[in-house]
């Protein structure tokens, strides 16, 4: 085999302003030393991969990267430029710029080149030397290691002589190519160790760039050996207010006890900042605490990885920390994001444990297309509920206010207010059927799901329409990107192939096949409530009320949410509907005010904190925020939740008995003007919330009675609650 890299690889007056015309101008000098065969495509390749995830680091460094079927053999080249060039790395652009090209299925060649740049650059005596030398010959030497760096060549030792073991001069660094990555030999290696491998070699050029940029202590070798174990970790839920950050606190808090170094991406309702590629690319392990699928999740590929629900983050997270470093200690690692497979394997094909079932993956889409449509329900209910509460309910038959606005009346504000909330409303089954396409197929899922959203209001096939086409969608889109392609097509399949014979199937399926008998099980359905009266509608109630408070905010809330939500958001919703929609509201309230109510009662019962959070669950659950309920949820789950769900099944059976209405899809106590028969609603909500709250007390004193009276003065001289000093500190008794 040739040398990696020769002189007529380096240029030390690399002239491009851009990282694709530095790549390009690299890529031709591989080309005339007869390394590479096709420039368009390997640079296509290359594209590929620096798509996939920024390869510029700190320290004004840039890695480009990949293996391609048109490299003859493991090349590096080398560029150095007086400009700059932007790689994405977070503090600036990049002075020094390595090409590394494989041949496709050169696992074992990518990964040692890798590792040894990787530990090369952790010298900043061989960075400084690239940017003060003016030979392309010697800055070749340097980077095959044929040449010592200046601080190695042991005094007294002739120009061009190589010191001798014993004279206690230090050896000649070792080429690249013969930097072994691991203590067996390459032969023995498993296909998922040399992954693993590229990985730590990934973290490594990463470390590396914090020690040339002086913000590692000491050499590189010992850098890596204190180093803490390092984790970074991504929460989300259907909604992304309360589970989200919940999780990200209690993962932060379980690791400063483990001494782990842990840096959480919330991905909430106000979207998310993207973890440093660096910071990814140090890590060790990664946790993903979702309910919804992780955006951008091929970031994180290749590394041990523990994948759970996010109330797990929240109730066990030392486990998770825990289990990711068992993990990381047997090499466990999740499937490589690899640059050829990119294009055509979607995010639910990669997400989750092996062990993932499609009833989880299932759930995963849906409440993917669910949190993403809940504010447009928020928003636009709101906005409704205002409306009404200025013009009354009349003012839905109001004339467009782009014809006839008039500022000084009240009916036109309300006729405004409404109409922009009736558009908001008429985004909700495109935007479900959409995101929940995207879900399972990622960003080419979009146009088809969100037009066979559309479709589905058109034919009148409402949430039902929604739910099935956006499955539908991402279902073909799946397909087709499971269809090999040449590299020259890849670039318009998902912008142009996949979104076009996609919607053409999706849209034919719709308006033909099945979109006719979905809109007439969606009436039958609409004349079902319509009909409801009785026992039927207070066992309605009663089911409505229990999946609301069994998981506080999670799939099944949201399922009751949603379903409830679908019936109001039309033109003219039933009465039924509207029914629905106050017992649902009314029992999400029940929970966090139950517990606030316990706490005020009988305070001893519970931990300090859990009284401090009671106060703050009052204003949540007036507010209609379930999730209030979670901390007392998560230290104490048998009693809580069982307590919870009576309450919630009171409430709800109630407001069905009493015949109460609600035309806003969200609000709380501060809609109370929109519900029908107020007054025996709020009595509803206390029903319950005095039975929920009540419960929790009895089955609480119950288990102080069980236990023995060891109290044990807490910090500070305050008792633990219930008299047992360790009590507070066991997250679920049993």
């Amino acid at each position: 085999m040739s040398e990696l890299i020769t002189a007529d690889l380096v240029d030390l007056d690399l002239s491009a302003d851009t990282k694709e015309a530095a790549a390009r101008s690299l890529a031709e000098r591989m080309v005339a030393a007869g390394r590479v065969t096709d420039l368009d495509g390997f640079l296509a390749d290359v594209a590929a991969r620096e798509a996939q995830m920024p390869t510029g680091l700190d320290g004004g460094i840039g890695i480009p990267h990949c293996r391609s079927e048109h490299v003859t053999e493991p090349t590096l080249a080398f560029g150095r430029s007086a400009a700059r060039i932007d790689f994405g790395a977070p503090d600036g652009p990049a002075d020094l710029i390595f090409l590394i090209a494989a041949p496709a299925g050169a696992d074992s060649d990518h990964l040692t080149i890798l590792s040894g740049l990787a530990r090369r650059l952790m010298s900043a005596e061989f960075t400084g030397a690239l940017r003060s030398a003016d030979d392309p010959s010697r800055v070749a030497a340097l980077i095959r290691g044929d040449q010592p760096e200046p601080s190695a060549a042991a005094a007294g030792t002739e120009a061009g002589a190589e010191p001798t073991a014993g004279e206690g001069a230090e050896p000649a660094a070792r080429p690249l190519a013969a930097e072994p990555l691991a203590p067996k030999p390459a032969a023995a290696r498993t296909a998922e160790a040399k992954v693993a491998e590229a990985k730590v070699a990934e973290a490594k050029v990463a470390e590396a760039a914090e020690a040339v940029s002086g913000e590692g202590a000491g050499t590189g070798s010992q850098a890596a050996t204190s180093a803490p174990f390092r984790v970074v970790a991504v929460t989300s839920c259907p909604t992304g207010i309360a589970h989200t950050y919940m999780a990200a606190e209690s993962l932060e808090n379980a690791a400063r006890e483990a001494g782990v170094e842990l840096v959480v991406e919330t991905q909430g309702s106000a979207g998310f900042d993207k973890l440093p590629p660096a910071t990814i690319a140090a890590a060790d392990a990664v946790i993903f605490a979702h309910d919804v699928e992780v955006r951008e999740k091929a970031r994180f590929a290749g590394k041990p990885t523990v994948d759970v629900g996010v109330k797990a983050g929240i109730n066990r997270p030392a486990e998770l920390i825990a289990e990711v470093r068992q993990k990381a200690a047997r090499g466990e690692i999740s499937a490589p994001a690899a640059a050829a497979d990119a294009d055509r394997s979607a995010p639910m094909d990669r997400a989750g444990e092996p062990g993932d079932r499609f009833g989880t993956r299932l759930r995963k889409w849906l409440m993917t297309g669910v949190s993403y449509m809940v504010p447009f329900v928020a928003a636009g209910g709101l906005l409704i509920a205002l409306a009404f509460a200025i013009g009354g309910y009349e003012i839905a038959s109001a004339k467009s206010v782009a014809d006839h606005f008039i500022w000084t009346e009240k009916d036109s504000w309300a006729a405004l207010l409404f109409q922009i909330g009736a558009a908001a409303f008429t985004f909700l089954v495109p935007v479900l059927a959409g995101f929940i396409a995207y879900g399972m197929a990622d960003r080419p899922g979009l146009v088809p799901g969100f037009v066979g959203g559309y479709i589905a209001t058109t034919i009148k096939a409402g949430f039902l329409g929604g739910l099935v086409a956006g499955l539908i969608a991402g279902a073909i889109v799946m397909g087709i990107q499971r269809f090999k392609v040449p590299a020259s097509l890849r670039g318009i399949m998902p912008v142009v192939v996949i979104p076009l014979i996609s919607s053409a199937i999706v849209g034919f399926l719709m308006f033909v096949v099945i979109g006719k008998p979905i809109a007439s099980a969606q009436e039958a359905m609409t004349d079902w409530l319509n009909g409801l009266s009785g026992t039927n509608a207070i066992m309605l109630g009663v089911l409505l009320g229990l999946m609301m408070c069994f998981d506080l905010g999670g799939p099944v809330n949201k399922v009751a949410y949603a379903f409830a939500t679908g019936g109001i958001t039309v033109a003219n919703p039933s009465n039924g509907s509207l029914k629905i929609m106050a017992a649902v509201m009314a029992a999400g309230m029940v929970p966090p005010l139950a517990m606030a109510l316990a706490t005020t009662v009988r305070g001893r019962l519970f931990t300090k904190t859990e009284r401090e959070n009671g106060k703050a669950a009052w204003v949540l659950g007036a507010s209609f925020i379930s999730e209030g309920a979670i901390p007392f949820a998560a230290a104490d789950p048998l009693r809580v939740i069982p307590s919870s769900m009576v309450g919630g099944a009171v409430t709800g059976a109630l407001s069905m008995t009493f015949d109460c209405t609600l035309r806003a899809p969200h609000g709380g106590i501060f809609v109370v003007p929109l519900i029908g028969q107020p007054f025996l609603y709020l009595l509803a909500i206390v029903a319950g919330t005095v039975v929920s709250a009540g419960l929790v007390i009895v089955l609480k004193g119950m288990r102080k009675a069980a236990r023995p009276e060891t109290a044990a003065p807490a910090a500070g001289g305050e008792t633990a609650p219930g008299g047992a000093g360790g009590e507070a500190k066991v997250p679920a008794t049993v």
